[in-house]
C-alpha cells in the first residue's frame, strides 16, 4: 500500500524528540525521510539510556523508524554543497537549531534554501520561536513544562509541582509541526510556493492549558492544583475499591449522575440540591466526594467497573504500561509496530494512530544505524564512488 505522502521528500536536520517524532509520522504517512546526522556522533538521543538494545538507546529506536540516515558535516563548505543538492530535490526541510543565527552560520537559513527551491516548506522547532524577546534561547521539555503553567497544575494538591512523566512538550511540538507542514503542503497545491513554519515548545505546551486558560480568563483567579480531579466535572477521577485497587469513575453529565446514584444507593445525594447539577457538584466537591468514596470502598474495583459499564457509566481500570501495551483492543488495532533491525533483531514501537480507508500508513523501515544509507543517498545525488570515498576520508560524511 502506498502512503498519502509517498511523493514527498523530507530533509530532517533534527535530533532528540520533537523533530524526530514529527518526521517519523511523515515517514509513516509515506514520505521519504533523510535524517541528517553529525559524522561519528549522530542524533544525541542514540545514547540516552539505559535501557539500550545493543548499541542503540530504546529512546532513539522509539521515534526514528521509516527514515534513512545520512551523516553530513554541514559546517564544511563541501557538506553545504551536498546539503544543497538534497534541498533542490526536497519538499520539506526541518531543523531544530535554536537560533536563526546558527542557521545562517551554516548557510541553511530559510532565505538561502528558499532561494534555491521556492517550493520548499521550511519548518523550524525551537524553545521559544524566532520572534519575541526570548527568541533564540535554548528550550527544553522540562523547562517548558514549568514555564507553560502545566507543571504548576500537575501533582497532588498537598505536594509540589510534578513533571508529566513523558516528554509531552516535545511530542506536542512535533504534532503541531506536522499539522503546519500538512497545511503548507495543501496550500502549495494552490500557490506553487513553500513557506516558513515557526513552532515553539512553549506555545505548544501551553495548549494543554486550554480549559484552565478559559477558567482564568473567566475569573481572573489562578486555578488550584487538583491532583486527579477534573476542574469542571465532579465526580470525575480515580476511585479506590474495597480491595485497594484504583479505577476510573467519570460522571460526565447530570443524567449519568442520577444513574450512578441509583446504582450506588445514593438517593440522598441524588436529591440534595447541593449536588443536583454539575455546577453545584463542582462548587460543593469537598462535601460530596467523601460520601462517594465511602460507597465505592464497599466493593472491589473490578466489580464496580463491571456494573458501571453495564449501566453506561464511564469507568475503567488504571493499567500499568505493560498491561496497556498488551490490551486486546490495542493489539486488534495493530498499534504495536514490529520491524526487523539488521543488527538488533526485532524492534517494537508504537504506531501513528491514524486509520485511513484509502492510502494508509506504512511501517517499512527499521530505525537506521548511524549513516547507514549515506553512500546510497550520495550515489542517488549523482556522486561517484571516488567522490564518496573522498568525502568519507575528509569526514565530510
Amino acid at each position: 500500500m502506498n502512503g498519502p505522502l509517498d511523493d514527498i521528500t523530507v530533509i530532517d536536520q533534527t535530533q532528540a524528540l520533537a523533530g524526530p517524532y514529527c518526521t517519523m509520522m511523515l515517514g509513516d504517512l509515506g514520505a521519504t525521510v533523510i535524517k541528517l546526522e553529525r559524522p561519528g556522533v549522530g542524533d544525541q538521543s542514540r545514547v540516552w539510556g539505559p535501557p539500550f538494545i545493543g548499541s542503540e538507546s530504546a529512546y532513539y529506536l522509539a521515534v526514528n523508524r521509516n527514515k534513512r540516515s545520512m551523516t553530513l558535516n554541514v559546517a564544511s563548505e563541501e557538506g553545504q554543497k551536498i546539503l544543497y543538492r538534497l534541498v533542490d530535490r526536497a519538499d520539506i526541510f526541518i531543523s531544530n537549531l535554536p537560533t536563526l543565527a546558527k542557521l545562517k552560520k551554516y548557510n541553511m537559513d530559510y532565505e538561502t534554501l528558499n532561494g534555491r527551491n521556492p517550493q520548499l516548506i521550511y519548518a523550524t522547532i525551537s524553545g521559544y520561536g524566532h520572534t519575541g524577546p526570548r527568541a533564540g534561547e535554548p528550550g527544553y521539555d522540562l523547562a517548558t513544562q514549568g514555564e507553560a503553567g502545566t507543571m504548576y497544575l500537575t501533582g497532588d494538591p498537598a505536594g509540589g509541582p510534578m513533571r508529566f512523566p513523558t516528554p509531552i512538550a516535545d511530542m506536542t511540538t512535533g504534532l503541531f509541526t506536522l499539522i503546519g507542514i500538512l497545511a503548507a503542503l495543501h496550500e502549495r497545491h494552490r500557490t506553487g510556493k513553500g513557506q516558513f513554519i515557526d513552532v515553539s515548545l512553549l506555545e505548544s505546551q501551553m495548549t494543554w492549558l486550554e480549559n484552565y486558560a478559559g477558567e482564568y480568563f473567566a475569573t481572573g483567579q489562578e486555578p488550584p492544583r487538583r491532583g486527579s480531579s477534573h476542574p469542571q466535572v465532579v465526580p470525575y477521577e480515580p476511585m479506590q475499591g474495597s480491595d485497594g485497587v484504583w479505577f476510573i469513575l467519570g460522571v460526565g453529565s447530570d443524567n449519568i449522575w442520577r444513574k450512578f446514584c441509583d446504582l450506588a444507593g445514593l438517593d440522598s445525594l441524588r436529591d440534595d440540591p447541593r449536588f443536583y447539577t454539575n455546577a453545584e457538584r463542582v462548587r460543593n466537591r469537598e462535601a460530596l466526594l467523601p460520601d462517594v468514596r465511602q460507597v465505592i470502598a464497599t466493593r472491589p474495583a473490578a466489580e464496580w467497573i463491571d456494573v458501571l459499564k453495564k449501566a453506561g457509566i464511564p469507568a475503567g481500570p488504571i493499567r500499568t504500561v505493560g498491561e496497556a501495551l498488551s490490551d486486546p483492543q490495542v493489539m486488534a488495532r495493530n498499534f504495536i509496530v514490529e520491524l526487523e533491525h539488521p543488527a538488533l533483531g526485532m524492534i517494537k514501537s508504537l504506531a501513528t494512530p491514524i486509520h485511513m480507508s484509502g492510502s494508509g500508513l506504512t511501517f517499512r523501515n527499521h530505525p537506521p544505524q548511524l549513516g547507514e544509507q549515506t553512500a546510497e543517498i550520495l550515489a542517488e545525488l549523482g556522486y561517484s564512488a571516488n567522490e564518496i570515498h573522498r568525502f568519507e576520508k575528509a569526514k565530510i560524511v
